[in-house]
């Protein structure tokens, strides 16, 4: 089949295209061949991403020697640690979509025939599947590693989770400025994503579950031998893949989310996987409920393996263990062995070949290392959408809670407050505004739960926010990612202080007690919501085009 790439010999388009190519170095015979964009969120902002300037260089040597032709394409690399600074959080989370036009404008507008795309940071992963998703040109997913990380004196490991931690440590005196500096100061030995079954380990987890990457390829060690001979590998993959016409949408079907979805809840991923699926469901024209995927999976699927925050085991332990492919492989008939993956094999035929090296690690389904799911959806009166509790593995936290509700419109207000000692016992402190409207973006609710580890009250106060929170967040009770958000009308916006709120995760329910008078009375004096004044350039288009959360805070568009 010729590539969609090449136009007629002699027309204008042929011409223009032949002329800009020759300047590149390409001849007639290299411009007939399949054209590949070589997707790079290479920047030296933060080490998630500082690594990815070489891989790219030799994924194009591996499509050259596959026999075609690759083009490399840069995309926005958001960060969380770095550019949540600006705009409240707000160009973390958005910073996914406008990946995922990044990507659709070059390989659209070029009219290229398939991808290969350098995974690494939270957003990078489910932003290049949303675009393959979207534009459905054969596509490959190359993890790019995580992090080494470093020893304290006493050899205790110590990551960007311990430091992130501990950061909310320092007001009330438990950990001295000196030690976290020199925590900060060791924590990153190398480059690559975080190192604990954070948001990015988990999003490569899922990539490989969904039978968009190579067999085994996750996680790995960036830098390492293996991520090193997935990338060799890779123009071989994608080649065929353009051959063969195996398409992301092909791939990514109700099959492959419902095992993307048991992989998260078997590695105890981050809850913010859950709106990442979504949104590439969305772009996929998939009509899966991803959140009600998570609730029905979560009664049978349990955690087989506890990587840091979840428990004590490193990210190397569980590659080592087998990875991703040994967790498919655990959870058995829990997996839909018919679906279909980008190098032509079955899940079932993948999974076959896993070798589980380590079971200690990664436990039999029938044998988990915790005895309920950790990823929960709530649902009530104060998220009649959806909401989502993260629990750990050995888990030992009160099933329920319930008292006043101390409203907070920001996130460092909030801070201050615990800071202060303005915070009492048994109050839920509820954090609104952060939502994908309300920052606009979608801002972090991480530091509040900091500040109350710090403080001591994780287990004496709730939190109930619209915001997202870091996939290491594992810490007292906190229900995030409510919708609808506290910017547009609905239960979240009209909690006023003193509203008694109950959490019970048993029942999966978060409740605001107000009579159904006065919650009308409220609903009726709420006003049209306006973007923040701030908010201007992208973050205002995100804004005013952004769908809820519990449908995968994707931008609106024609079809979906």
């Amino acid at each position: 089949m010729e590539p969609r790439s090449n136009h007629p010999v002699g027309s204008p388009r042929w011409a223009t295209t032949r002329t800009q190519w020759r300047a590149l170095g390409l001849d007639d015979e290299d411009i007939r061949k399949p054209k590949i964009a070589i997707v790079n969120s290479s920047s030296g902002l933060s080490p998630c991403f500082s690594h990815l300037d070489p891989i790219a260089a030799e994924v194009r040597r591996s499509i050259r020697d596959a026999g075609g032709v690759g083009f490399e394409i840069r995309t926005v690399a958001p960060t969380d640690f770095i550019m949540s600074a600006g705009a409240r959080g707000g160009y973390v989370l958005s910073g996914r979509d406008l990946i995922a036009n990044d990507i659709e404008a070059v390989v659209e507008g070029a009219r290229l025939d398939g991808m290969v795309c350098l995974a690494s940071c939270d957003k990078t992963t489910p932003g290049q599947l949303m675009a393959a998703a979207r534009i459905n040109v054969p596509t490959l997913i190359v993890s790019c590693g995580y992090q080494s990380c470093g020893t304290l004196d006493d050899g205790a490991r110590v990551d960007i989770e311990e430091v992130f931690i501990k950061s909310g440590h320092l007001a009330s005196g438990r950990v001295s400025f000196e030690g976290l500096c020199d925590m900060s100061a060791r924590a990153i030995t190398g480059p690559g994503v975080c190192t604990g079954m954070g948001t990015a380990n988990t999003m490569h987890v899922v990539a490989e579950a969904l039978g968009m990457t190579i067999a085994g390829s996750t996680p790995v060690r960036a830098n390492g031998d293996r991520m090193w001979a997935t990338v060799k590998e890779s123009g071989r993959v994608i080649m065929e893949a353009v051959e063969h016409a195996r398409l992301p949408r092909d791939i990514m079907t109700a099959e492959a989310f419902a095992n993307a979805v048991s992989a998260t809840l078997a590695v105890s991923g981050s809850i913010n996987a859950v709106k990442h699926l979504q949104a590439i469901a969305r772009e996929a024209g998939s009509d899966v409920d991803v959140y009600r995927l998570f609730e029905r999976r979560a009664e049978s699927v349990r955690p087989l393996s506890a990587v840091r925050p979840n428990g004590e085991d490193s990210i190397e332990e569980f590659e080592d263990a087998g990875g991703t492919l040994a967790v498919l492989a655990q959870l058995g008939e829990r997996v839909h062995g018919s679906a279909r993956t980008v190098t032509g094999e079955t899940m079932a035929e993948r999974t076959a070949s896993a070798v589980v090296r380590d079971d200690r690690i990664i436990r039999p389904a029938d044998d988990p290392r915790g005895r309920e799911a950790t990823i929960v959806v709530v649902r009530g009166s104060l998220a009649p959408d959806s909401a989502i509790v993260k629990l750990s593995v050995s888990e030992r936290r009160t099933r329920t809670f319930r008292g006043p509700a101390r409203v907070f419109e920001d996130a460092l207000s909030c801070v201050a407050a615990i800071e202060r000692g303005d915070v009492r016992a048994g109050e839920v402190l509820v954090l609104r505004g952060l939502g994908p409207v309300g920052t606009p973006g979608m801002g972090m609710a991480s530091q509040p739960v900091f500040a109350l580890d710090g403080a001591g009250m994780t287990e004496s106060v709730a939190v109930v926010t619209d915001g997202q929170l870091s996939g290491l967040v594992n810490k007292g009770i906190v229900v995030g990612e409510v919708s609808p958000e506290g910017a547009v009308t609905g239960p979240l916006s009209i909690v006023e202080d003193g509203d008694e709120i109950a959490i019970d995760l048993t029942r999966r329910t978060v409740d605001l007690l107000i009579e159904p008078d006065e919650t009308d009375r409220r609903l009726a004096g709420r006003s049209e919501h306006e973007p923040p004044a701030d908010a201007s350039g992208w973050l205002s288009i995100y804004a005013r085009n952004v769908e809820p959360l519990h449908r995968g805070a994707t931008l609106r568009g024609r079809g979906r």
